[in-house]
């Protein structure tokens, strides 16, 4: 094992594809050990690589971390930042789960805030948190939409 991967990691756990592509999710954060704790204990990741970058794997993907900062020879005039308006979202993180409810508490037990319980939109049951960060994480459990029931609108009851 080489001695920047995590311990329990392998380089099997690097999202690396052999073919193809293999999509994973980039957070620009302000603190990574609180972000990597928060990944690797609310959402039950493995830690594969602890910073520059920090990679976690969460099921089936990847998130990867790194501080913010400014432009870089291969991205000029871009700098990476978290978010700083806390009311104001572009993208966000969907978390699917097998027992909504179920993760829920454990999520909670483990000091994840959530703006409301799950609530039921047809299609599925679903609730957000935020991470350390304020990056919004949508957890979503199928249940209407496997039977071909579309989500609800706000306009319907």
């Amino acid at each position: 094992m080489s001695d920047f991967i995590a311990a329990g990691a392998s380089a099997d756990d690097v999202p690396a594809p052999a073919e193809g592509v293999l999509l994973t999710h980039f957070l620009t954060v302000g603190d990574v050990p609180r972000s990597r704790a928060f990944y690797a204990d609310v959402l039950g990741g493995q830690v594969v690589l602890e910073e520059s970058p920090c990679i976690i794997k969460v099921a089936n993907s990847w998130v990867i971390m790194n501080p913010g900062g400014g432009p870089t020879d291969d991205k000029p005039d871009i700098t990476l930042r978290p978010p700083q308006d806390r009311h104001t979202a572009s993208s966000f993180l969907n978390v699917r789960v097998a027992d909504i409810h179920g993760f829920y508490a454990a999520a909670r037990a483990k000091g994840a805030e959530f703006f409301t319980p799950p609530i039921d939109r047809r299609a599925e049951l679903r609730c957000y948190m935020r991470d350390p960060d304020g990056y919004l994480i949508e957890v979503g459990q199928s249940t209407g939409l496997l039977k071909g029931l579309l989500a609800r609108t706000d306009t319907e009851a």
